[in-house]
């Protein structure tokens, strides 16, 4: 097989954690080195990735023939870098959020369209256990008529500023609680939105949308909750469907585990982690699918090599950040939006 070269900008908590170590992992692809001038993350990276190389920019890296690279730097530098490395003739995956907005989006899009280059989004959240159980679920019939979805990523981390990535709890978590949702359950008709600032970022969010279909979705990020809420509660007709805590695979990660070292046992939650199909107070734990972050990168590598279609179709961010642009306009304005 003809490996693909992929190459890394930033090796932050985001690089470091959830983009090489899969990248490094994954079948036909090649971690083929690092865009870092930090002493101190050059030193990380020989530690953990004895000899991939480092680089100063993006021009030197492709000099050095990458076939692709991933971004993972903040947030007001994604758009930028994508289109730097289109103009250089990367394939790119791009980190969320995507773009700080709708229209900052579709103009990477298009100039990716226009270059004929390929690009996608790291949307990993697509491939949680739990969330990969809810998809099963609601795909079978087991829940009946789904009417509710309750989505939420709520933490107790009192020292957490707004979001990692600088763009705030909104466009970093809600970028994938609002993927998921659309995944789900198609277009939204209408939205109505909540955000409590911190500085001139938000650090707490909630979100109602109508999907055209009929369902309601209520989505939250909160990383200062005292009490999280469950990560999904799904009600349907013939019972519902509910999950406390966040995937193992993040975790599994930040402990230093990959899915090379795992094998067949990567993104297996126990089953004390099992959600529970409820009627009532009559329960039942629901077998957890396996989570698969390790199977985006065989299939961005393949899609590089015109093998087969990327993991996630950059049109699907630009479909949400229409939503984020307009939960953020509807919490200014104090009032519910159609789209």
């Amino acid at each position: 097989m003809t490996r693909t070269r992929i190459g890394l900008a930033g090796y932050g908590f985001g690089g470091r954690i959830f983009h090489a170590p899969l990248i490094a992992a994954a079948d036909g692809c090649e971690l083929a080195g690092v865009i870092t001038r930090s002493a101190e993350r050059r030193a990380e990276l020989a530690a953990q990735h004895p000899g991939v190389p480092a680089y100063d920019s993006l021009a030197a890296l492709a000099a050095d023939g990458v076939d692709a690279v991933a971004i993972s730097t903040p947030a007001d530098t994604h758009v930028p870098l994508v289109l730097e490395a289109i103009g250089l003739g990367l394939a790119v995956v791009c980190d969320k959020p995507f773009a700080l907005d709708e229209a900052q989006g579709r103009a990477a899009v298009a100039a990716a369209a226009a270059a004929g280059t390929v690009l996608t989004v790291y949307q990993n959240r697509r491939w949680d256990s739990d969330f990969l159980t809810v998809r099963r679920l609601v795909d079978d019939g087991t829940l009946g008529d789904v009417s509710l979805f309750e989505s939420t990523f709520e933490r107790f981390s009192p020292d957490a500023g707004p979001s990692p990535s600088g763009a705030g709890i909104l466009r970093d978590i809600g970028s994938h609680l609002v993927d998921q949702a659309l995944l789900l359950f198609g277009p939204v008709a209408s939205v109505y939105g909540e955000l409590h600032m911190r500085g001139d970022l938000d650090d707490r969010f909630f979100a109602a949308l109508r999907h055209a279909g009929g369902v309601t979705t209520h989505l939250s990020g909160d990383w200062t909750q005292g009490a999280p809420a469950p990560r999904f509660r799904v009600r349907g007709s013939a019972g519902s469907y509910v999950t406390w805590g966040m995937d193992g695979q993040e975790p599994a990660l930040i402990a230093g585990r990959t899915p090379a070292a795992d094998g067949a046992g990567w993104g297996m939650e126990p089953e004390a982690r099992w959600g529970r199909l409820q009627r009532g107070e009559q329960g039942e734990p629901v077998p957890s699918e396996r989570g698969r972050w390790d199977s985006f990168y065989p299939a961005f590598g393949a899609a590089v090599r015109g093998e087969g279609p990327v993991p996630v179709d950059p049109q699907d961010a630009i479909t949400a950040l229409t939503v984020l642009d307009a939960i953020r306009r509807s919490a200014t304005e104090g009032r519910s939006l159609e789209l």
